[in-house]
C-alpha cells in the first residue's frame, strides 16, 4: 500500500474507531442485571481512552495509578477494556478461583502478525492443539524424571561457562553476564531440543543471537497502537511488524536449517536411532511422519520460538548483589561452607544452600521476568470481588507491583534475601504474593527447568570468583534502569569483571 492510499485511509479508520469506541464504552459498562460494575479506574479521554495512562513503562505507570484507584482497576486502552489487578488477593481470584473462565490470551499486534498467537503453548488460547503442544513441552522437556536424565548436560554448559569466564579472568577482561548466562541457558535448551550447541562463548554470532532473542521480547511486548485498536495493525504506524518478522526471520532461518539438517540425516540412517539419544526434534518429526494431528512444520518452528529468561534472572540477581558486597559475602559463605573443598557446585547441592535460595526469591520479586505475565483474556463475564470483569476484557496481573507493595513486604524497595530465611512461600504457583511464573492453567511450563538452571549458574558464579565492577564504577552507581518487553531486563547490560579465588576446574562435572 503506498503513501496515498494510506493517507486516505487514516481519517477513515480513524472515524470508524470513534463509533466503536462509544459502542464499547457503552457495552462495557453494561452488568447482568444490573448487580455489577466494572472495577473503578481513571477518567477516559475520547477515542484514545486511558493510553496515556498506560505510558511508556506500563508496570510502573499503573502501579502508581493502583495506589489511587484500587487493586482491582479498569482501563480503556483505545478499543480495549483492560482490568489490572496489583494485590495476592486479587491475584488468586485470577489465577485460582476463576482461573478456567480467565484462561483465555490476548495477544499484541507483532506476535499476532506472524501468526504465532494461533500455534505457541504461551499464547494461544486452549485447545485441543495447545493441550497436545504443552503435553508434549512438560513431558519431553520439564517433567522431573527428563530434567534427572539431562542432568549431566546441564552441568557440561555450566562448566563451559566458568572455563570461559576463567579464561575472561586470567586476562582481566569483563563479562556481560546476561550474554554468558544467556549463552548457557540457549545451549542447554538447544541440547534438549536438537542436541546441539546453538552458540559459545566469546562469540559475535553468539552475541548477536541474544541481541535478537531480546530485541524480540522487547518489540513484542512495547506499547503499540495497534495492541489497542486492532483495526490498524495492517498500517505498521510504528513499524513494529516490519521489526518482529525481521527478527523472527533470522531465527526461523537457523532453525529450518537444523531442520532440514536433520531430515536429511534421518533420510540417510541405516539402523533406528537409539531411544536415548531422541531428542524433542525428532519426536516432533516422527509425529509429523505419522500423521499428527496438526503438528507440522510451521508449528514445530513456532515452538522453538521460546522466550529466555534465565539470563535476565542471573544477570538481575548479580547486579543486586554487585550493588549490596555483603550479601554477597554471605552468599558466598554459605556455599563455601556447604561444598567444602569440593570444586564445582552439583544440582544436588541447591537444596542445601537456602540463603542462595533466597537470593533468587528476591531476584524474582523484584524483578520477575514478566512484569504483568502474559495477558489473560475473560472467555465469559466473570466477577473479580464486587466488580465486573467483562466478556472478552484483557486481564493483566501486575506482579512487578505486588512485589513491591508495601501491605505486603517490609522494606519492598530493598533486596533483603534475609526476608526468606525460615519463610516458607514459594515461586511455584501457591503464594500469591510471589508468583513470577503464573500460576494455574497458564503457568509457564518451563519452570521446573529454570528453577533448577537459574540457581546452579548463580551458585557457580560466585562459588569460583570474586566480582567487581568494570571502569571503577562504584556500587552506588550502577545503573539499575529497567527495558520493558514481554520480559524485563536490564536496560544497559551488566558487564563484571571475574576475580578468581580458588583454583576452578574446567574439568569437573
Amino acid at each position: 500500500m503506498d503513501i496515498s492510499a494510506q493517507a486516505l485511509l487514516f481519517p477513515f479508520a480513524c472515524f470508524l474507531l470513534s463509533c466503536l469506541f462509544v459502542l464499547a464504552a457503552t457495552k462495557s459498562r453494561r452488568s447482568p442485571g444490573g448487580t455489577a460494575a466494572l472495577p473503578p479506574g481513571p477518567p477516559p479521554l475520547p477515542i484514545i481512552g486511558n493510553i496515556l495512562h498506560f505510558g511508556k513503562n506500563p508496570h510502573c505507570s499503573l502501579t502508581e495509578l493502583s495506589k489511587t484507584y484500587g487493586p482491582v482497576m479498569s482501563l480503556k486502552l483505545g478499543t480495549v477494556t483492560t482490568v489490572v489487578v496489583s494485590s495476592p488477593e486479587a491475584a488468586k481470584e485470577v489465577l485460582q478461583v476463576h482461573d478456567q473462565v480467565l484462561s483465555g490470551r490476548t495477544s499484541t499486534d507483532p506476535i499476532r502478525s506472524y501468526g504465532h498467537h494461533e500455534v505457541s503453548v504461551a499464547w494461544m488460547p486452549p485447545s485441543p492443539l495447545w493441550r497436545q503442544l504443552r503435553k508434549i513441552s512438560v513431558m519431553q522437556l520439564f517433567l522431573s524424571k527428563r530434567l534427572d536424565e539431562t542432568k549431566s548436560l546441564r552441568m557440561k554448559k555450566v562448566e563451559d561457562l566458568l572455563k570461559f569466564t576463567s579464561e575472561s579472568c586470567e586476562r582481566g577482561e569483563a563479562i556481560a553476564i546476561a550474554n554468558a548466562s544467556f549463552v548457557t541457558s540457549l545451549n542447554i535448551i538447544s541440547n534438549a531440543l536438537f542436541s546441539i550447541d546453538f552458540a559459545c562463548h566469546d562469540s559475535q554470532s553468539s552475541n548477536d543471537y541474544h541481541d535478537t532473542v531480546v530485541r524480540y521480547m522487547e518489540v513484542s511486548g512495547k506499547p503499540n497502537m495497534a495492541n489497542f485498536f486492532p483495526a490498524l495493525g495492517f498500517l505498521d504506524l510504528q513499524g513494529t511488524r516490519k521489526e518482529i518478522k525481521e527478527c523472527v526471520g533470522r531465527l526461523f532461518r537457523v532453525f529450518q536449517g537444523i531442520i532440514d539438517a536433520r531430515t536429511a540425516e534421518r533420510l540417510s540412517r541405516t539402523k533406528p536411532k537409539d531411544v536415548s539419544s531422541i531428542d524433542l526434534l525428532d519426536y516432533l518429526l516422527d509425529l509429523e511422519k505419522n500423521g499428527g494431528k496438526e503438528i507440522n512444520m510451521n508449528v514445530i518452528k513456532h515452538m522453538f520460538l521460546q522466550a529466555d529468561t534465565n539470563s535476565g534472572t542471573v544477570e538481575w540477581a548479580m547486579a543486586e548483589l554487585l550493588k549490596r558486597r555483603e550479601t554477597m559475602a554471605t552468599a558466598q559463605t554459605e556455599i563455601e561452607k556447604v561444598l567444602g573443598e569440593t570444586p564445582s557446585v552439583q544440582e544436588s547441592d541447591i537444596s542445601r544452600l537456602s540463603y542462595l535460595q533466597a537470593v533468587v526469591k528476591e531476584t524474582l520479586r523484584l524483578h520477575p521476568p514478566s512484569p504483568f505475565l502474559l495477558p489473560r483474556k475473560a472467555e465469559s463475564d466473570v466477577k473479580i470481588f464486587d466488580f465486573l470483569v467483562p466478556k472478552d476484557a484483557e486481564v493483566l496481573v501486575n506482579v512487578w507491583a505486588i512485589g513491591r507493595d508495601l501491605s505486603v513486604w517490609d522494606n519492598p524497595m530493598e533486596f533483603e534475601p534475609e526476608r526468606f530465611m525460615g519463610r516458607e512461600i514459594d515461586v511455584k504457583g501457591t503464594d500469591f504474593e510471589l508468583t513470577p511464573f503464573g500460576a494455574g492453567r497458564r503457568i509457564c511450563p518451563g519452570m521446573p527447568l529454570a528453577l533448577r538452571t537459574a540457581p546452579l549458574v548463580l551458585a557457580s558464579l560466585l562459588h569460583g570468583f570474586d566480582w567487581k565492577l568494570e571502569n571503577g564504577v562504584v556500587p552506588e552507581d550502577l545503573d539499575m534502569d529497567e527495558a520493558y518487553g514481554i520480559t524485563l531486563h536490564k536496560a544497559n547490560p551488566l558487564c563484571a569483571i571475574p576475580i578468581k579465588k580458588r583454583l576452578v576446574s574446567a574439568s569437573s562435572p
